[in-house]
């Protein structure tokens, strides 16, 4: 049996479960494929950072194995607390509201190190700072309408990567500033899970946090595979990515859009305020999962062949763009 095919399908994209496996050969067939090696099956799911997630490994010790499980979901939890704006009570969001943080979370520091040097790298083109953007866009498409040039202007004055003072004690930020990390925060959290699998002995593993990292290969033998879903249509593979070893994120237009034809989404230009209209989704994989997501959101600003040269500068890095269509 050939292992099932993981769908990615943008930065909040659909995981296949039990029903995908049914399709590909059955869950109880992919069990007896572990089995038969040797190796015990187990995927767990659970919801964070506003997605479904789900973790499976595999191995010969079932209770290895779910203790690995929980302590790559106490992974996770340990991100989200430290960076997601779904948790009030987060560090991020804390650091948002009173614009200064002392001891701040280490999962944050390193988070907004990160962010902080890929803005420089890329001049600006992907920048922590945009936060302001959102409720402006969201208010006015909730009136059917487009923010306006002074909105915009407003927004934009209280944009800008410069504005974030990061120390290992203390983090503060510009009066106005605000910050999000929803670019990075999946990303650095598969690769906080795979490091909790991986100090527990699993060696094969697939993870999947909204993005995604696989280790080893399908306990069948055969090396997993991550379907990339077409942006245009949901539920249709464009392209698969075998053997898939590493991580992978997707970002795209169709997740959160704030019209009907997608112009106008929740990637914005830290540069006009608006939303990239160049590609409809870009999908970086790399060694870690924290440079595989922010690379892809750094990609839909920059453009193909910006985005291309930015990807191609960094050693196990690769690129693929999908055009509007």
């Amino acid at each position: 049996m050939s292992a099932p095919v993981r769908f990615a399908h943008g930065r909040r994209r659909l995981l296949v479960g039990a029903a995908g496996l049914a399709a590909l050969g059955g869950v109880a067939a992919f069990r007896a494929s572990a089995a038969s090696r040797g190796l015990a099956l187990r995927t767990r799911a659970g919801l964070a950072f506003g997605t479904t997630v789900a973790l499976t490994a595999a191995g010969p010790d079932p209770s290895a194995i779910e203790a690995a499980l929980s302590d790559g979901f106490a992974a996770m939890r340990a991100v989200e607390d430290a960076a997601s704006l779904f948790r009030s009570d987060s560090a991020l969001a804390r650091l948002n509201r009173d614009g200064v943080l002392e001891a701040p979370d280490p999962h944050l520091v390193v988070l907004l190190r990160f962010a902080l040097a890929l803005a420089a790298e890329t001049g600006g083109a992907f920048d922590p700072t945009v936060q302001p953007l959102w409720p402006v866009w969201a208010q006015a498409a909730a009136r059917g309408e487009r923010p306006g040039v002074e909105a915009l202007r407003a927004a934009l004055a209280r944009v800008g990567w410069q504005r974030v003072q990061v120390g290992p004690n203390r983090v503060v930020l510009e009066p106005g500033t605000a910050l999000t990390l929803n670019a990075l925060v999946q990303g650095y959290a598969a690769d906080q899970v795979m490091a909790a699998l991986r100090a527990r002995g699993i060696a094969d593993a697939f993870v999947d946090t909204g993005e995604f990292g696989a280790a080893g290969a399908h306990p069948d033998g055969t090396p997993w595979r991550l379907g990339l879903a077409d942006p245009r249509h949901p539920g249709a593979v464009a392209a698969v990515i075998a053997p898939f070893t590493g991580f992978a994120a997707t970002s795209g237009d169709y997740n959160m859009s704030f019209s009907d034809d997608r112009a106008d989404h929740h990637i914005f230009d830290p540069a006009t305020g608006r939303s990239p209209r160049a590609l409809s989704s870009v999908t970086v994989t790399a060694p870690t999962g924290l440079a595989a997501d922010g690379l892809s959101t750094a990609c839909m600003v920059l453009g193909r062949a910006r985005g291309a040269g930015l990807v191609a500068a960094r050693p196990g890095c690769a690129v693929r763009f999908t055009g509007k269509g």
